[in-house]
């Protein structure tokens, strides 16, 4: 004789809530919102060192260019002799003069081509060292996104936790933007022994609708700040050369060197006749 069959069951899963969909809602608005701010903030770090190792790198070729400027000028003057080469020789010396005495008053901290890169760093609490590259190490990139997606402030409402998170994350975006994998490791060692994270109360309509505008908002201020970075000098070179920002300041430094040789004939010629 055959076992008979249970009957089905009489109830389905209950409806989705309006509440549900909602809470459903932010959470999906909060990680794109979070994606969003790591590719923002990567993007920041790297107009930053793109313009750290361009200062350190080229800096000093932009000097010798204007210094053969100058000297250029100089001996086209006192060929001709003439009252406008003249003050185009002045004025090209007097953009690359030294302001006397500035160097030793302010310490070495505020010198006469503006503030040094130490000061700089050390202003915005940044290492003194120059990051080794633009654009950080595929492992130091991964480390970071991780941290980043599990620690990041938008992810709660308390605002203990978040001033908490906030602060975490400055130190994350430190040891990122200096490559460092093993100050990563650490944070991430740290952030995973710390307390654990309390789930959030279930929120009301009102509640969920006022966290959706504000994430709302968020992205709207990002943006402005991604517009803002696109439109500087270091973001529109770097959006030219995306796949290779190293490689930019490779190209760049190569150009410079060019000039600085054809520089150096022009002035040598000069002085020969």
């Amino acid at each position: 004789m055959s076992t008979p069959q249970q009957p089905p069951h009489a109830h389905s899963e209950q409806p989705e809530s309006g509440t549900d969909r909602l809470e459903r809602a932010v959470r999906a608005a909060e990680t794109a919102l979070i994606e969003y701010e790591i590719a923002v903030e990567t993007f920041r770090i790297e107009v930053e060192n793109f313009s750290r190792l361009h200062q350190q790198r080229l800096g000093p070729v932009y000097l010798r260019l204007d210094e053969l400027d100058a000297r250029i000028a100089e001996a086209v003057a006192a060929r001709t002799q003439d009252p406008e080469d003249v003050r185009r020789a002045q004025q090209a010396r007097a953009a690359v003069a030294p302001i006397p005495g500035i160097d030793e008053l302010l310490g070495g901290w505020i010198q006469s081509e503006g503030m040094s890169p130490e000061a700089q760093a050390m202003l915005n609490e940044r290492s003194v060292r120059p990051p080794e590259r633009v654009r950080p190490g595929e492992e130091a990139r991964r480390r970071y996104r991780e941290l980043v997606r599990k620690a990041h402030p938008d992810l709660v409402t308390d605002e203990d936790e978040r001033l908490r998170r906030e602060e975490f994350i400055v130190r994350v975006n430190r040891a990122y933007a200096d490559g460092d994998e093993e100050a990563l490791a650490a944070l991430a060692e740290e952030w995973a022994a710390g307390p654990p994270r309390e789930p959030d109360p279930v929120s009301r309509g009102e509640e969920l609708y006022a966290r959706l505008e504000w994430l709302a908002s968020r992205k709207d201020w990002l943006g402005q700040v991604v517009r803002e970075l696109e439109d500087s000098a270091i973001g529109s070179m770097l959006k030219l050369a995306h796949d290779d920002p190293d490689g930019l300041l490779d190209d760049i430094a190569r150009q410079l060197d060019a000039q600085v040789a054809e520089r150096e004939q022009r002035l040598a010629e000069l002085l020969d006749t």
